[in-house]
């Protein structure tokens, strides 16, 4: 059995010549549920809204201001709690780009997995407000870390875009692009999945009241673990013996120092070093 989950997550890492691991169709999946269910949670024991998107809030913000009502200014936290989201995911790919040992996405994930399990202890008598501009950050943490799938651009928090692209795949595979067919099944499987997570979560809600949403951190976690998993099966082995290592410098001026490095280190931070 663990021969065969190795086998399965060496062929997953085979494909990250063609594209990284965070746009795994699986990984995205895991994505697309939690974005269905946090919307049918937040709609069905949040106050009634849809957290995950701000095109709303915006419609609304403008509509109190246009009746000069001070409830307008309300709608500016859950939308700063997603302009917020946007920047620390910029910060962490910033940051967490050029790591070794854990991508920038890893640490996406767990956050959103922490904080969807925080909004599980809130009870109903704390405001919506509370819970729902949380939920608008992690979304704004999901949307800006997994934007593409395979190199296909898709969303996991909404689906108009994706049904959009679906349309579009749809259309040209009835023309003749056989590529555009695999597309198209793609983006339905994410939208099939958004609608179930948002079944789950209207189920769920019914069962287990606002404890429902840690099923949300339980899908984040295996996308985190197939991630982890994926990263470790591919990583670049190392190998014994002589080699010589071709390393090429671009300075800030342009110019270019190319140096070539004949060790036996088994890795190239210690090669490095030596030739210091």
């Amino acid at each position: 059995m663990l021969h065969a989950i190795a086998a399965f997550l060496r062929r997953e890492g085979e494909t990250l010549e063609r594209a990284p691991a965070h746009e795994m169709l699986r990984v995205g999946l895991c994505l697309a549920f939690t974005g269905g269910f946090l919307d049918a949670y937040t709609y069905l024991l949040r106050g009634g809204v849809f957290a995950n998107a701000q095109t709303g809030n915006m419609v609304l913000m403008a509509l109190y201001a246009a009746r000069r009502d001070g409830r307008a200014f309300y709608y500016l936290l859950p939308i700063a709690a997603f302009l917020a989201g946007v920047i620390v995911t910029e910060w962490l790919k910033a940051r967490l780009t050029n790591a070794q040992h854990i991508a920038w996405q890893h640490v996406v994930l767990l956050a959103e997995a922490i904080l969807v399990f925080a909004v599980g202890f809130v009870p109903r008598s704390v405001p919506d407000a509370v819970v729902n501009v949380t939920v608008s950050f992690i979304c704004s943490l999901q949307v800006n870390s997994f934007r593409r799938t395979r190199g296909l651009p898709y969303a996991t928090t909404m689906c108009t875009g994706n049904l959009r692209s679906a349309g579009e795949h749809v259309f040209a595979w009835a023309h003749g692009d056989k590529t555009a067919g695999r597309a198209a099944l793609r983006y339905c499987a994410v939208i099939l999945v958004f609608c179930a997570g948002a079944w789950a979560g209207a189920v769920l809600a019914g069962a287990w009241g606002v404890h429902a949403v840690w099923a949300c951190s339980a899908a984040l976690l295996a996308a985190a673990a197939l991630l982890a998993a994926v990263y470790y099966f591919a990583r670049p082995q190392p190998v014994a013996g002589a080699k010589t290592v071709t390393v090429e410098v671009i300075h800030g001026d342009g110019s270019i120092r190319t140096a070539e490095l004949h060790t036996d280190e088994t890795y190239l931070g210690p090669a490095l070093l030596s030739s210091e």
